[in-house]
């Protein structure tokens, strides 16, 4: 499968680029208040407000650097209505992808209960790379709630 690697401080992650929309530059966002500090705000994405979500904080617990490789994921992400919704990723050292079969990455033997998202490992001449599960980000009870807005959704026929 062919994988999106990124960075969060020094540690490599990846994400199946299935689910990937399209990776933009960092935009400027709508600070939303009352949510987690991981929650970095809104912004427009072709007609759609699409929720952003900063990995670095959500897993390192400080913001990403704002460096020209400091990117913006978009994925997709499946509601139970048949409808999709857009959710931002904001990661650091966007840059390349590499193929891996689902099979290498392997259990690191460590459960963390409050980030079910963080998948199995792979190692790589670059160092160990971590799956990030976005079926389980999406999933995670803290989280569903920037998934709730039924209007910002678009069809699966790929209209928004």
């Amino acid at each position: 499968m062919l994988m999106l690697l990124f960075q969060v401080g020094n540690d490599l992650y990846a994400i199946d680029s299935s689910s990937v929309v399209e990776v933009i530059p960092r935009v400027p966002l709508r600070k939303i208040h009352h949510v987690p500090e991981y929650v970095a705000g809104l912004f427009n994405y072709r007609g759609a407000i699409v929720p952003v979500i900063d990995l670095c904080h959500l897993i390192r617990g400080t913001p990403s650097r704002f460096c020209l490789s400091t990117r913006i994921i978009i994925v997709r992400a499946p509601l139970k209505n048949n409808t999709l919704q857009y959710l931002g990723l904001i990661a650091e050292r966007i840059t390349e992808t590499f193929n891996a079969p689902k099979k290498d990455f392997v259990d690191s033997g460590i459960r963390v209960k409050e980030a079910p998202y963080l998948g199995g490992m792979k190692m790589d001449e670059k160092g160990i790379i971590q799956c990030i599960q976005l079926e389980e980000l999406f999933s995670d009870a803290k989280h569903t709630y920037l998934l709730a807005a039924g209007e910002n959704c678009a069809s699966e026929s790929g209209t928004h």
